[in-house]
């Protein structure tokens, strides 16, 4: 059989499957020494030792023999990826005392983003955001999570996910879109908050049906928007049949875990503040907890998410880069797993299914997360030896290459 783009059989690393399924899983990580992985047209046909290959598949395409560890692809399930400039002097500023929210009262947080955002073109802002992706990608993101919010109107939110769209053509990956439009109060609705968000609500449609959104998210918070702002939105996003997420609890307990559990939503992010009764909500209706670890190493926060509460109720813990100009200029789904095992705890295997699996639930997603047959052949290969290495060393590039669909994309 002649190879093809998509199709190819990699020969002799360790496989960390994830596959809670496999029978030839030794430890939590389902690792197969001295594997074979090949993959058909995008999906993968064979997942397991080299020594149990079936012999048709052997000459599915021409052997990659390699050293190291593959595991799926990584799945960044929360970022702002796409804005213009930077906030490097509110980084300064709060190095030197001021809080977010002071900071965010005082005009600055992210209606500083919002100025930028809408001064720029649609080209420029495709441009500025290309690198941020890239070096995303490098360091072993396969799918990816794009939120507007630094818009803030009709044409600057539809501008943000067109430009979301376009990253995902120009570098193969697979981009879900967020609208986030109840994301902070532009000027000109200064005072006028319900205003905004009947806004916020008319211009949903009208994207929706540009195939521009995928998913519904708002900020429920004090310095946000109030739960009943949030639940209307919500409300029209049901309207549509489109999914919802949260940014809830961050700085204060709104009951916005809660909320989201209440709209069945994917899930509620970073969750500092949240309740027990918010962690059973989600427990009941299987929403995830999205853990952001660099917004809390950056803001120097001390209130931990509910982790004990989660593992005991059994809610999925998703890990995430929240990659934003302000709160988490983060480029690095890998970083922020270690940072995740650091500040809050997760075990290695934690944070790995946390960027995998647990964050695939995060995007409604079914088919990656783990190496099984039937899954995209999205995966990374490694230049370490075993799994834990992918949090224990404090960043570097440790990606040999990554794969997305069965193309090697870096």
């Amino acid at each position: 059989m002649g190879d093809s783009a998509d199709s190819g059989l990699l020969l002799g690393p360790t496989l960390a499957t994830l596959d809670d399924g496999s029978n030839q899983a030794r430890t939590g990580y389902g690792l197969i020494e001295d594997g074979a992985l090949a993959w058909r047209d995008g999906r993968i046909v064979y997942a397991g030792s080299r020594a149990a290959l079936p012999a048709e598949l052997s000459t599915i395409a021409t052997p990659i023999e390699a050293s190291g560890l593959v595991t799926p692809g990584l799945v960044d399930c929360h970022t702002h990826v796409v804005f213009a400039g930077d906030r490097a002097g509110e980084f300064e500023l709060r190095l030197q005392g001021a809080s977010y929210e002071e900071i965010a009262r005082a005009g600055g947080g992210i209606v500083s983003s919002v100025r930028a955002v809408r001064a720029a073109s649609e080209d420029a802002l495709l441009e500025e955001s290309l690198p941020r992706v890239l070096d995303l990608i490098a360091d072993g993101v396969t799918t990816l999570e794009i939120k507007s919010g630094y818009g803030l109107d009709f044409d600057n939110e539809r501008k943000m996910l067109r430009v979301a769209r376009a990253i995902g053509e120009r570098t193969g990956i697979t981009v879900r879109t967020t609208y986030l439009a109840a994301h902070a109060l532009p000027p000109e609705y200064a005072g006028r908050s319900d205003d905004y968000i009947t806004a916020v609500i008319e211009w949903l449609p009208r994207l929706h049906a540009e195939g521009l959104v995928d998913a519904v998210d708002a900020f429920c918070e004090g310095i946000g928007f109030s739960p009943a702002q949030t639940r209307r939105v919500f409300e029209a996003a049901r309207v549509l049949g489109l999914p919802v997420k949260l940014h809830a609890d961050q700085l204060s307990d709104l009951g916005g875990a809660a909320l989201a559990a209440e709209f069945s939503g994917l899930s509620a992010d970073h969750i500092e503040h949240t309740s027990e009764a918010g962690v059973r909500a989600m427990a009941e209706s299987g929403t995830v907890a999205v853990l952001l670890p660099g917004a809390f190493h950056v803001l120097r926060e001390t209130k931990l998410p509910p982790l004990d509460l989660l593992r005991r109720h059994g809610v999925a813990m998703a890990v995430a880069t929240d990659c934003n100009p302000g709160t988490s200029p983060l480029r690095s789904l890998r970083q922020a797993m270690q940072l995740a095992t650091m500040h809050f705890r997760l075990t290695p295997e934690e944070a790995l299914r946390g960027a995998t699996t647990h964050a695939t639930r995060a995007l409604a997603l079914d088919d990656r997360g783990t190496l099984r047959i039937g899954q995209r052949a999205d995966f990374v290969l490694w230049n370490v030896a075993q799994p834990a290495e992918l949090c224990y060393w404090l960043g570097g590039r440790l990606a040999h290459s990554v794969y997305a669909g069965g193309k090697r994309i870096a």
